[in-house]
């Protein structure tokens, strides 16, 4: 929501560091954001001081204790990464944020965020024990629950530290009731306005038969404004044994809200709301598409109820009459069961997919995050809805609805568009009567996203006047030179400034090669990144995006970076935007491997931006002969299948190599791949023709034709086997050379010589197919955004009928020949292949030829084309096959059958293991009678 231009970043490598940088902003007067995912969306993690970055190197577990069940982390460990770690001894963190796989342990203390289980384990103020922090004037300080002795020594230190602890207990001792008052009602769980004065209150000795003091509550929830997190000791939970969902569908929300009060009385542990613009938004999001297999028809809201307990019986019982009491009531229509922990993993992927979606729509349907974290008792909830309600009215505009229901909190996000004068004014009156209303339900602000930038200005509506210098009291007695993350929760600017997208935002229109149909224009796909953080998850995390952040971790080569970095470069840039050579390091990583285009929530389409901006700089600065030789190698190839045996020996040689590094700025430690010694359209002329009534279209790639042609060899067996006549139509480039290497005019001229050429087939019904997954796919993905609007329409033809080897065997299994044995196999799948159709045609097709097939979660190759050839890429290209797919491979039985569609990928594994990977048609084609 905001964006602040900082004076530095930093990046502390331990507390000694965080030492420095404190003194050093004390004496230079600088400031300091703290900052770990930058996942936080109320403004906490910007700042215009100095942002220290801990999520690089202060990732260490340092202790893991099963006995009292906790462990001991740096602010820089990744939620997901602790609990991973703590799986074999069947215990977890608890506290579960929809941004588990990026999320940071030292930013779940300073949001003090809870997720959709806080039903059962609450907020993350409940789960540390004890907390290591660096103080305002460079030193340091364990706080941690203190025994009546414990804290009377505190109070006779001499340093900052004793006096926090004088002030602090006099602050409290003097204002205890009006705090207690005023705060927000004891029964609300998620209650993160102001400090958590009244948690202090609740502690000996202001509450004389209280529990020991304790400063780790106050700074749960303190969003780095008074200390500086450097390690944490966290309490971990025993897992349950079992668990069951049940997902009630409804048309109406107060159906919703009802039903979830009747839904805690079962003592759930998490009920969550989703309503149907989220629901809507998974439609056209390729990853959550497939994750709404449980939707029956098309609900307005759904509850996702989890039941949890050592008593499995209990639990369906307990689902059976929760389902009986919705049915009495008249409370939805559709009642799914889920007991499977692998759908369960699904549905709760799609939930937490929710705040990206939403983020990801389009302009015209922004929703800022500036009153979605409310929260009241759950008993009040469906009469606070209504109420809500009648604001949005109010106003004339409308709002989605989601997260967690079972203790009183909701996501509202109103649309409004914050680039107008109107949007703006809207959304300030909005703010201050939601606070207003939060207030006269004795309700919390914020549930868990914290007050920020966006709610501080309003805390005086929830907690009164006389809070807020109290809240002012105790930042200066922590802080009392404004260093620590200025302008959160006390004295903030006004809600309006610094916004990432104000009246003041402009973004000039850009001439380019790509229609940009889908994102509405250039400027908008430059807009479409949301900040998420999806892209910043690590491999171990599983999935493909973002392979060069996850071998790098650094911020730049994540989407999110490359993204800010376009947004930065082209809002109220000059024409020459093109010519960033800031912009054009940012995407010096990027793979193009397409994984963020399924993967990113909002659909971000890194390498379709990284192409048409290297367009725009080949424009200026031209194209070097390097690029050239990689986007168009027909010719060299031509010239090498003339004498291959010769060219072979000079490419493996010594001074071949050196002439490859000199010339082409090709690593001497790859092995280029050989030629083979006949083309495979010289041999598919030779043989003769096997006609047919049924007629498809092979497409030959360059690579299979002149390195691989067994690969077609094997895939028209496969075909004929099948029945079909095969034609090989003369057309051997589809243009994805030219897009990776940002050529857009030359991919444009092949996309209307291939659609005009291809055209009359389609329109005939023959099937196009095409072995290589990036170079079909083309067809049916740049394509159909390369072509002007007159031949769109034939465009979209030939892609109705196109498709990989793999998706046309699949849906015609039933033409396969009997295979000859069962086999094992495991697949390696194509980046793009996965993000635009999954692994799933892959996987069918070898089934359907005898395979029994294991695909496994590899990520990224690392090759990328001609990416890993290059020198100054090699390193990069190695560390992520290392990171899953080389050491999977490794652990494989010798002779293992491994499938890669990929033409790179199968190098890729050969150069990284010295394992033979062979394409689906071989293996096929080998087991089929």
């Amino acid at each position: 929501m905001y964006e602040e231009l900082p004076d530095g970043v930093a990046f502390p490598t331990d507390v000694k560091d965080i030492i420095k940088l404190v003194k050093q902003a004390k004496k230079k007067k600088l400031t300091i954001t703290p900052r770990s995912a930058g996942t936080s969306l109320a403004g906490q993690a910007t700042g215009n001081g100095i942002i220290m970055d801990v999520s690089r190197y202060m990732t260490d577990i340092t202790e893991i204790n099963e006995t009292e069940h906790y462990a001991v982390v740096e602010p820089g460990v990744i939620r997901d990464t602790l609990n991973r770690e703590v799986e074999e001894l069947e215990l977890l963190f608890g506290p579960d944020t929809s941004t588990t796989n990026r999320c940071m342990i030292g930013g779940m203390i300073g949001n003090n965020s809870s997720g959709s289980f806080s039903i059962r384990y609450k907020t993350t103020r409940e789960h540390v024990k004890e907390m290591d922090v660096v103080l305002s004037d460079g030193s340091t300080a364990t706080f941690k629950e203190l025994t009546d002795e414990e804290l009377e020594a505190k109070l006779e230190q001499k340093d900052l530290e004793g006096y926090i602890y004088r002030n602090m207990l006099e602050l409290l001792e003097k204002n205890k009731y009006e705090i207690l008052e005023e705060y927000p009602h004891p029964d609300i769980i998620r209650r993160n306005t102001g400090y958590a004065l009244d948690k202090l209150c609740e502690m000996r000795p202001i509450k004389p038969e209280g529990k020991p003091f304790n400063m780790c509550e106050l700074l749960c929830g303190s969003e780095g404004t008074l200390a500086i997190t450097t390690s944490a000791k966290v309490n971990l939970e025993k897992k349950p044994k079992y668990k069951r969902m049940l997902i009630p569908h409804f048309q109406q929300l107060n159906q919703a809200m009802e039903a979830t009060v009747h839904a805690v009385r079962f003592n759930p542990s998490a009920v969550e709301l989703v309503d149907y613009v989220i629901l809507d938004a998974t439609k056209q999001n390729l990853e959550q598409s497939k994750n709404r297999f449980f939707l029956q028809r098309d609900p307005d809201f759904i509850l996702i109820i989890q039941l949890e307990g050592d008593d499995e019986d209990k639990l369906k019982s307990d689902s059976d009459l929760l389902v009986k009491r919705l049915q009495q009531n008249k409370l939805g229509y559709a009642y799914v069961e889920i007991t499977e922990d692998e759908e369960m993993d699904k549905v709760w992927a799609l939930r937490k997919a929710g705040l990206g979606l939403l983020m990801g729509l389009g302009k015209e349907s922004r929703t800022p995050a500036f009153c979605e974290d409310t929260s009241v008792r759950v008993q009040d909830l469906p009469r606070y809805v209504k109420d809500f309600q009648k604001i949005l009215d109010k106003h004339d505009t409308s709002c989605v609805f989601y997260a967690h229901a079972s203790v009183g909190e909701l996501h509202f996000r109103p649309l409004i568009d914050t680039t107008s004068l109107e949007g703006i004014t809207k959304m300030k009156q909005m703010a201050e009567e939601i606070a207003k209303l939060v207030g006269s339900y004795k309700g919390s602000l914020s549930g868990e996203h914290g007050d920020g930038r966006a709610r501080a200005p309003f805390i005086k509506h929830v907690l009164g006047k006389d809070m807020l210098h109290l809240l002012k009291e105790v930042k200066e007695i922590w802080d009392p030179e404004y260093i620590f993350n200025p302008g959160k929760i006390v004295e903030p600017e006004p809600m309006e400034e610094d916004l990432r997208y104000s009246p003041k935002y402009y973004s000039p229109e850009q001439e380019t090669v790509f229609q940009w149909r889908k994102e509405g224009s250039f400027n908008e796909a430059l807009e479409m990144c949301n900040g998420a953080g999806v892209c910043r998850k690590l491999a171990e995390s599983g999935g493909t995006m973002c392979p060069s952040y996850m071998a790098t971790k650094d911020e730049v080569d994540s989407t999110r970076g490359r993204a800010n970095v376009f947004r930065q470069v082209f809002s109220g840039a000059d024409p020459e935007a093109f010519d960033s050579k800031d912009l054009k390091d940012a995407l010096e990583l990027c793979l193009s491997c397409k994984a963020c285009k399924s993967e990113c929530p909002a659909n971000v389409d890194m390498a379709k931006m990284k192409a048409e901006f290297m367009n725009g700089w080949h424009e200026i600065y031209g194209v070097s002969e390097r690029e050239q030789m990689f986007a168009d190698p027909l010719k060299m190839y031509a010239l090498a299948a003339k004498t291959p045996g010769l060219a072979n020996f000079f490419l493996t040689s010594f001074p071949g190599k050196m002439y490859l590094k000199w010339k082409y700025g090709i690593s001497p430690l790859r092995d280029l791949p050989p030629f083979a010694k006949t083309t495979f359209t010289k041999w598919f002329k030779k043989r003769p023709k096997n006609h047919q009534q049924l007629k498809v279209l092979l497409m030959v790639d360059v690579f299979n034709n002149y390195h691989e042609p067994e690969v077609p060899k094997a895939a028209v067996k496969v075909l004929e086997s099948m029945g079909y006549e095969v034609i090989v139509p003369s057309i051997h480039e589809l243009g994805r050379t030219y897009l990776s290497k940002g050529m857009l005019n030359e991919a444009k001229d092949i996309a209307v010589n291939v659609v005009n050429g291809l055209h009359p087939f389609a329109s005939k019904n023959y099937p196009v197919i095409g072995l290589e997954p990036s170079e079909i796919l083309t067809i049916r993905d740049e394509f159909l955004d390369l072509v002007e609007d007159g031949l769109l329409d034939k465009a979209k033809t030939l892609a109705s009928k196109t498709f990989t080897f793999e998706e046309f065997v699949s849906r015609h299994k039933r033409q396969l020949p009997e295979p000859i044995s069962e086999r094992k196999v495991v697949l390696h799948g194509h980046c793009h292949a996965k993000s635009l159709v999954g692994n799933g045609p892959t996987e069918i097709a070898l089934e359907s030829a005898g395979y029994e097939v294991e695909t496994l979660d590899t990520g990224c190759c690392g090759m990328a084309g001609s990416f890993g050839y290059e020198e100054e890429h090699y390193q990069v290209s190695m560390e992520i096959g290392w990171q899953r797919l080389f050491p999977q491979l490794g652990n494989l039985e010798e002779n293992s059958n491994i499938c890669a569609p990929g033409f790179s990928c199968r190098h890729q594994i050969k150069d990284g293991t010295g394992m033979q990977a062979q394409h689906p048609a071989i293996l096929i084609a080998r087991n089929i009678k």
